[in-house]
């Protein structure tokens, strides 16, 4: 799962209190004989009509903090369920703004500005924001489960890991919970990541008032959990419960559309993926379109898919869309280009997503040598991911090592047989040359 998904929704169930509704507050300022308006029939339409009394509200006073604390948290909370990078940055505009009013006593406007930067990929200011705001509480549990997630984007993992045995006591926490089990899922323990979810879940199910979307999200971290590591059956149930929660989330279509490529549908996946970018044109998304499209020989369809997502990445300030890069790396293209971007990337982010894709650029370009040592980076936490194990076994190939790459696509093909629509046809047919050379 991205960092975005990620963040946004730990937010929400961690660190940062929800202010009353303002929609609210004006429909009840209606004095006796007054004809009330509709009503909002939608959580939307109360979060855009709290976004329009709060920047009203901001306008008039230029003193008020927490007003544009409030505005910054709306615009987040849209950001979540839009996809909109538009929002991101409006968010850390008013949250900044209310800092520059007021640092002390501000922990909403710190936890807003370090959720937007962090979803912006921006992750060293991230960190330096979240540690303001562990500044202002040291126990605060979800503000320290905050900061050790942003460490884990960076590739601290020696820091990340300190900070999450720390939590350990507070694993049910909904605050803690989904970040630890990203923890665990990178350091190879997937039932454990698995189980971290399914308690929260559990626990978030027994309290009253929360949102059905938050109760989404984890069905989608739950969904994206088994989708990683080939249980076609149990995704499926997870994103039934989710979209009967939360019917037009466009994370939890684009999941569904992952899962139909995976069953061999690219229809339903098309189908299913044009919902989720007629809600937002996430990368990713037109990625699975484009391949759903080449699957049914619709080149032109796919094309327009290829150019959309490129649209899409081009519009987005910061770092480019990692999704992109390996999709050039995959279909044959842009090789050096994505080198020097990774190389770049990995100065201040060093996690090992940024190292697979560093390896998987050095193989493109030849650099077999260079492509092993960075691969060595990627899976030293252990962890199980088909994709990056199929790299490595490829590299491992190019480069000589004739047992590494059994070993490395036989592991991946263990993990899970569904990870790409092309790749594991392609490790396949490598470990039956492999064999048929060892017979020989």
């Amino acid at each position: 799962m991205s960092a975005h998904r990620r963040l946004l929704w730990g937010l929400a169930l961690g660190s940062l209190a929800a202010a009353g509704s303002a929609a609210g507050m004006t429909r009840g300022a209606a004095g006796p004989g007054t004809a009330a308006g509709p009503a909002p029939r939608t959580d939307a339409e109360i979060r855009e009509l709290d976004i329009g009394f709060y920047r009203a509200r901001a306008g008039r006073d230029p003193h008020g903090a927490s007003d544009r604390a409030h505005l910054a948290r709306l615009y987040l909370q849209r950001a979540r369920e839009t996809g909109d990078f538009g929002d991101l940055v409006r968010a850390e505009a008013s949250a900044r703004e209310s800092l520059a009013i007021r640092r002390g006593r501000n922990g909403a406007a710190y936890a807003v500005l370090a959720a937007s930067l962090m979803s912006q990929h921006r992750f060293p200011e991230a960190l330096d924001a979240a540690s303001h705001l562990l500044g202002l509480d040291s126990a605060a549990v979800g503000t320290r489960a905050l900061v050790a997630e942003i460490e884990l984007e960076l590739g601290r993992y020696e820091e990340a890991g300190r900070k999450f045995g720390a939590l350990r006591l507070r694993r049910a926490d909904p605050a803690v919970a989904p970040r630890l089990a990203r923890w665990e899922e990178l350091r190879g323990r997937p039932e454990e990541a698995r189980a971290l979810l399914r308690e929260a879940r559990a626990r978030l199910r027994r309290m009253h008032g929360v949102p059905a979307e938050q109760l989404a999200w984890l069905q989608l971290r739950l969904a994206d959990l088994a989708l990683r590591h080939g249980r076609l059956a149990e995704a499926d149930a997870e994103l039934e419960a989710g979209l009967a929660l939360a019917p037009d989330d466009y994370r939890l279509l684009a999941a569904g559309a992952r899962l139909a490529l995976a069953r061999g549908e690219p229809g339903r996946a098309r189908l299913l993926g044009e919902r989720a970018i007629g809600r937002s044109l996430e990368p990713g998304t037109l990625g699975l379109l484009h391949d759903a499209a080449e699957m049914e020989g619709d080149s032109a369809a796919a094309a327009q898919y290829d150019r959309a997502m490129t649209a899409a990445v081009l519009a987005q300030p910061g770092p480019p869309h990692r999704g992109w890069s390996m999709y050039l790396l995959d279909h044959g293209r842009e090789a050096g280009t994505v080198l020097e971007r990774a190389r770049a990337e990995l100065r201040a982010r060093r996690d090992v997503y940024g190292w697979d894709l560093l390896a998987w650029a050095l193989h493109h370009a030849g650099r077999y040598a260079e492509a092993e040592a960075a691969m060595r980076h990627a899976l030293a936490l252990g962890t199980r991911d088909a994709s990056m194990e199929y790299h490595a076994g490829m590299i491992a190939r190019a480069a000589g090592d004739t047992a590494g790459a059994r070993r490395h696509l036989a592991a991946a093909l263990r993990i899970n047989r569904f990870w790409h629509p092309v790749q594991p046809l392609s490790a396949r047919a490598v470990l039956d040359t492999l064999a048929g050379d060892a017979g020989r």
